[in-house]
């Protein structure tokens, strides 16, 4: 055991910390309900009344509904005052979330009243948000699967003392809003990148020096549709002579360029798919099959290929464009472009998933550009995925920071001698410094 450190059921944590039972450090469990949804003068009030659905992203993402005092006072719902924890004990177990306001909660929430002499509410939500696994070990239930009141109440927890606790949230919290706002950012950047696709894609507007019009195609006159493979994933391994790209590979991957040398691809045998062709730099694959209409025509162009043999699989078209007609990579917006997708989703057919053939998106006609303005839209909107990406990664990497963070906070392994100064130097740094500044921190207080 580390000198300052104790051993407990819960593992290792400061010897300035307490272990507490959650019965011990509250001041009560408070139960929620549904008023009578047949009485519709109780759902006409103004008090926000939520169900475990509301609860996204460990936030009351949205208040859907309201009652009165009358409903209050006539069903089992409670409401729990701003500030207190909430806590989803069944239908959803793990999620929690701090009350925004006085808020009436259903059947599907424990509310949580801390000691405040003991426990802050707040850093209770961050441990509980720490330890899932301690919540979802503990559900239990057939049809409906949920945590008792006296299992809740047993849970131990590791206690800092309150300037502490207060200091750990606070910082996490901080995080919390670096996350916040490039998640905001991206949303921005990706909203501009759409305004700009429906712009150049449909030659609404028109980059400088290009004025010609554009000419109308029969698609399968543009472009060839191959042979593909028709494996299902029990085929796949994770070793193989060739690659193979699932339909459900296409539905996931976010960008629409694919980099086999970036992308870790699943693999089969190769007398398993002798007949399908082999993927060229610069092929469309697309899905020929969607539960949505929203699924449907969605695509990524492939390149990296660089002497790797990979094939296009189950429920997937091939297409291998003209270079006469097809610029490098604008293929890979095709799929974006207003008259296309709405000529796919009237040629979809099938009730629970819906289908596209060969044909049909051969059949299709459509307007397109020079190939030297395809190259100049090209260049714009690969600058915008460029920095969309960038922003995702470091948006990922402030993730992973902040998960090491509650790592070394909430076990006690790092301590907030000086909570605010380490606070503002994380969110002054850049994402990629962070991991390193946390890592000088522990080092001094380790010295100590």
């Amino acid at each position: 055991v580390p000198v300052g450190y104790k051993r407990t059921e819960v593992g290792l944590i400061p010897e300035d910390w307490d272990i507490m039972a959650l019965r011990n450090i509250i001041e009560k469990f408070v139960n929620g309900g549904t008023p009578s949804t047949k009485n519709a003068a109780f759902w006409s009030g103004n008090i926000p009344w939520i169900t475990g659905a509301d609860i996204l992203n460990q936030t009351v993402a949205v208040i859907r509904r309201h009652i009165t005092e009358e409903a209050v006072h006539n069903s089992s719902t409670s409401v729990i005052a701003k500030g207190n924890l909430l806590i989803v004990s069944r239908t959803g177990v793990g999620k929690l979330a701090i009350a925004p306001c006085d808020i009436a909660i259903s059947q599907d929430f424990t509310g949580v009243i801390p000691n405040k002499e003991k426990i802050l509410a707040k850093y209770l939500f961050r441990h509980f948000d720490f330890c899932q696994h301690v919540l979802a070990k503990q559900n239990q239930g057939t049809s409906i699967k949920g945590i008792t009141r006296d299992t809740l109440a047993a849970i131990l927890i590791p206690l800092p003392p309150l300037s502490e606790q207060r200091a750990i949230a606070e910082a996490l919290s901080d995080m919390d809003g670096l996350l916040a706002a490039l998640e905001a950012l991206i949303a921005k950047k990706q909203a501009i990148k759409q305004a700009t696709m429906q712009q150049l894609l449909t030659g609404k507007t028109r980059l400088p020096g290009f004025r010609e019009a554009w000419e109308t195609r029969r698609l399968g006159d543009t472009f060839t549709c191959l042979p593909t493979a028709n494996n299902p994933r029990a085929d796949l391994r994770e070793y193989g002579q060739i690659g193979y790209i699932h339909y459900g590979d296409v539905h996931a991957h976010a960008q629409p360029v694919l980099s086999c040398a970036h992308y870790e691809l699943p693999w089969i045998d190769k007398s398993r798919v002798d007949n399908a062709a082999h993927l060229q730099n610069g092929d469309l694959v697309m899905v020929d099959a969607s539960e949505d209409l929203v699924g449907v025509g969605k695509s990524i162009e492939i390149h990296g290929i660089a002497g790797k043999t990979i094939v296009a699989g189950l429920h997937t078209i091939l297409c291998r464009g003209n270079p006469d007609y097809w610029a490098m990579r604008f293929k890979a917006y095709l799929q974006f472009i207003p008259a296309f997708k709405s000529a796919l989703i009237r040629m979809a057919t099938g009730i629970s998933v819906y289908a596209i053939s060969k044909k049909q998106l051969s059949d299709i006609e459509l307007a397109l550009p020079s190939l030297l303005e395809q190259e100049a839209i090209v260049s714009v909107l690969s600058d915008m995925d460029a920095e969309i990406a960038a922003l995702e990664r470091r948006r990922d990497k402030t993730r992973a920071v902040k998960q090491g963070m509650m790592q070394q906070l909430l076990t006690g392994r790092v301590r907030l001698v000086e909570p605010r100064t380490i606070t503002e130097r994380l969110a002054a740094t850049r994402p990629a410094e962070q991991e390193a500044q946390w890592k000088v921190v522990e080092t001094k207080e380790a010295g100590r």
